[in-house]
């Protein structure tokens, strides 16, 4: 089994029965949606999925506080680096590594990848997703902020994930409407919506998503972790 923690917005803890803590996409000070009083005592990775503020805020301090392994694409490892952060373990698109007893997979996202750096944007490499093979088999896709996009398909295919990890805000991702394709393309049996509700414009829910798929939504409450 694997414990998940929705920390708000697109921030996730993953524990796994071994107890390794990774942290996915890491926005814990100022994000409005993280779970008050929750503390994050261990870290044996950290996953980015792109360079955006609400991403990878806290990785240069988590980074430094607690040493885990970093995992990003090239060019954003290449700025957390250049940040002092060890341990960066850059990669890319299609392919694979270990975070502990994960393997990482680097997937595609449709999304920029700016990173804002003393009020200027520079070039993080691209944004992208991953999917999660835990112990046991079982794997998992996190996709990151994205829009569908057909070579979802291909992550089914090759991956067979059995739990989506999709973005449903709207306008910097897709909209429940997309999301619903892309759960289709996906043939994930469980669905965990994400990166909506933290600010007026991020108009997706929930409910709108499990009206369009026959998935399994899980609607998680920031700061509660289920097992999956």
């Amino acid at each position: 089994m694997v414990e998940i923690t929705w920390l708000g917005h697109g921030t996730f803890e993953l524990k796994t029965e071994g107890g390794e803590v990774l942290l996915l996409d890491p926005w814990v000070d100022g994000n409005p949606a993280y779970p008050k009083g929750h503390k994050i005592s261990k870290l044996d990775a950290i996953l980015v999925s792109h360079g955006h503020f609400d991403h990878i805020h806290d990785a240069v301090p988590l980074a430094k506080k607690f040493s885990p392994k970093v995992v990003a694409i090239y060019e954003t490892c290449a700025w957390l680096e250049s940040k002092g952060v060890a341990n960066c373990s850059a990669m890319n698109k299609g392919g694979t590594q270990q975070a502990g007893s994960v393997a990482v997979t680097m997937t595609h996202a449709v999304h920029s990848c700016g990173i804002l750096d003393d009020g200027k944007i520079v070039y993080g490499g691209e944004a992208c997703g991953y999917v999660l093979k835990f112990a046991g088999g079982r794997s998992a896709y996190f996709a990151g902020d994205t829009n569908v996009f057909s070579d979802m398909a291909l992550i089914a295919e090759l991956y067979r994930p059995e739990l989506a990890f999709l973005p449903i805000g709207d306008l910097f991702t897709m909209s429940p409407r997309e999301a619903a394709l892309a759960c289709r393309l996906l043939q994930a049996r469980k669905v965990i919506p994400m990166h909506f509700g933290t600010f007026p414009p991020l108009t997706g829910r929930p409910d709108q998503l499990a009206k369009l798929v026959e998935a399994e939504v899980l609607s998680l409450e920031p700061g509660k972790p289920i097992r999956w």
